[in-house]
């Protein structure tokens, strides 16, 4: 399949663009520089210097293509996590930039497009397992995701294939929050924001990329991409610990995160999310079943 992919030298895309080379699909991916053209040909990519925001440019770009996936995204560092202006960049990628995407789609013809989104938009579930029917809620940093996945829903109204992947928590190599929290727990301090009972659902960058190399033959639809085996936010910064071999000495920030309101309720509430839906249509199995797993990967690199 001839694949277009945005964002391809970001977090996920760095793991993307090879996982779908790899899988025998020709890509090409968008470059903003000369450097990232560098690495996309050494992964096996074609470059292309296109704006996220030229609707003509993408509509030439697209061209040919059979499929469009957008991993197009600019989160804020982790120091600038709850700075809620630090989400500017991000907002406007992910709502003006996904519908550019899609209207260049549109008028390319390209059959399908595959949108990435989170899990995090979901209410909390407390110890409850959701699913993708699961109601999803609307905060200050979530409304760039409930752009995208518009988007995404005019694609489909609009006669294409819209598949929304909706990951957990990214960590692995490239994930600079988990990076930073790897950090903190080699210092002996253990990240754990809000209870210490809520569910966290995460999903490690190599597994993200298959699920998205394993989407693009799936059904149009919606799927939740999460390990097999949501942890509890103690249980996760345990497994922190476990891995790098360093007891905690303190947890940081613990409750005193509910104090930011929606600030930080993308890292407060508890989600327990399920993976079987792509696990049935596509096939898809993690190869990491849970951070016990993913994280002494991570700390042996």
């Amino acid at each position: 399949m001839r694949v277009f992919v945005t964002g391809g030298t970001g977090a996920i895309g760095g793991y993307a663009v090879p996982a779908l080379v790899a899988a025998g699909h020709e890509v090409t991916a968008m470059a903003r520089s000369d450097a990232k053209a560098e690495v996309l040909r050494h992964q096996g990519a074609t470059s292309v210097q296109v704006s996220l925001f030229d609707r003509d440019g993408l509509s030439a770009a697209f061209r040919d293509h059979e499929a469009v996936v957008n991993l197009a995204s600019a989160l804020p560092s982790p120091e600038r996590f709850m700075v809620r202006s630090a989400w500017k960049d991000c907002h406007r990628i992910r709502i003006q930039g996904s519908a550019n995407v899609v209207d260049a789609a549109l008028a390319a013809g390209v059959p399908r497009v595959l949108q990435e989104s989170v899990a995090m938009i979901y209410r909390d579930g407390g110890k409850r397992w959701i699913d993708e029917d699961w109601p999803v809620d609307r905060y200050p940093i979530s409304a760039g995701n409930h752009g995208a996945e518009a988007s995404a829903r005019r694609f489909g109204e609009s006669g294409g294939d819209a598949i929304v992947l909706r990951f957990g928590l990214f960590y692995g190599q490239g994930a600079g929050h988990s990076e930073m929290i790897m950090g903190l727990a080699r210092r002996h301090l253990a990240f754990r924001a809000g209870s210490p009972g809520s569910y966290v659902s995460s999903i490690h960058l190599a597994d993200a990329a298959g699920a998205v190399v394993s989407a693009l033959g799936a059904e149009p639809g919606i799927y939740n991409v999460v390990d097999d085996c949501p942890v509890t936010a103690k249980q996760n910064s345990t497994a922190m610990a476990a891995a790098v071999g360093a007891r905690p000495w303190l947890a940081v920030p613990g409750r005193a995160a509910l104090v930011l309101g929606n600030r930080s309720t993308s890292m407060t509430r508890s989600l327990r999310v399920n993976n079987a839906r792509l696990r049935d249509a596509a096939g898809w199995r993690p190869r990491y079943p849970s951070v016990w797993d993913g994280y002494r990967e991570m700390a042996r690199l």
